[in-house]
């Protein structure tokens, strides 16, 4: 599956995106432009997940689940268990998450279009309403995260956006194997005509079950990461509707043309919305979605439509 991954064009390409964004955020930019960069990488792998089920035609409204609860493993298991190391805490949040989209797996996998993604954002919801009651969890408040260490040293600001940016990079290797090999083949079968695959002797829920799984990892790993980063969690930033909504907002812009594209979308936005708060804070949130129009009118296969066109992958689809 992994064999020869790493000659690849797209990995290649992918590899040196992350390490300048990396070197840029770290060396030359100043740190408000530095977080953003680190917010987007971190964002982009929740957006990854969900190009992957996208690409099955199923659109989850309720992401924000596994974003949200892989960002409480690890505030949990740092008051709990005092975990501080960054590697524990990004296994904790894929695993948190990744247990969680396995059990809810068994239900949603049996449903499509408007009824997967409805029933998706209930489950959020239902996280959501759990965890602002919960005192103990810190209620509408959150819960503060440590700066992470690594071997027993803290890792400071710099050594996390590294991390980030190699979590990134494994996650890129990763994903783009899986759409390379048979089971990821299936995304497109499946998109077409799920009889067909049956007739050929796979089982489309158990597919889509596998996919969701891998989408739910990489949405907790983003939580994860993210908590890492703010050194801080409640509901409203990290399991609410609209945070949700602004993944299928990035999924959308950034386009399903390569396994890139959702970190581009995802560094743009954080960009986009930082400038309009900046700039016109009482109409931020008109001017993001006058960005969504406009590359839905212009742009419709997204903003990795635009790179197509000048760029070397014009003819690959992972």
């Amino acid at each position: 599956m992994f064999k020869g991954i790493l000659k690849e064009q797209t990995i290649q390409v992918g590899i040196g995106f992350v390490f300048i964004v990396v070197l840029l955020g770290t060396f030359i930019l100043p740190e408000w432009m530095s977080n953003n960069f680190m917010y987007g990488l971190s964002r982009g792998l929740a957006v990854l997940g969900l190009m992957i089920l996208w690409r099955t035609n199923l659109v989850s409204f309720g992401h924000a689940l596994y974003y949200g609860f892989g960002a409480y493993a690890v505030a949990i298991a740092q008051k709990y268990l005092g975990v501080t190391d960054v590697f524990l805490r990004i296994l904790i949040a894929i695993a948190a998450a990744g247990l969680l989209g396995f059990v809810l797996g068994f239900i949603l996998r049996r449903y499509r279009e408007i009824f997967f993604a409805m029933l998706s954002l209930a489950f959020s919801m239902v996280l959501y309403g759990l965890l602002a009651k919960a005192e103990f969890l810190g209620s509408t408040d959150g819960m503060s995260i440590s700066p992470s260490t690594m071997f027993g040293f803290e890792l400071g600001r710099f050594g996390l956006f590294y991390f980030i940016g190699f979590v990134v990079i494994l996650s890129l290797i990763f994903a783009h194997a899986y759409l390379r090999s048979s089971l990821g083949h299936l995304t497109t079968a499946i998109m077409d005509n799920e009889i067909r695959v049956e007739y050929l002797g796979y089982s489309v829920e158990k597919a889509i079950h596998i996919k969701y799984v891998i989408s739910a990892c990489l949405a907790g790993g983003a939580g994860g990461l993210m908590a890492a980063a703010l050194g801080q969690v409640d509901p409203d930033s990290m399991v609410l509707w609209s945070v949700s909504g602004e993944l299928v907002f990035v999924t959308i812009m950034a386009g399903l043309g390569n396994i890139l594209a959702p970190f581009v979308g995802a560094i743009f936005f954080e960009f986009i919305r930082t400038y309009a708060y900046e700039f016109a804070p009482q109409a931020w949130q008109m001017i993001i979605g006058g960005t969504l129009l406009a590359i839905i009118f212009f742009l419709p296969g997204g903003l990795w439509s635009l790179f197509q066109k000048i760029n070397p992958f014009k003819k690959e689809k992972k």
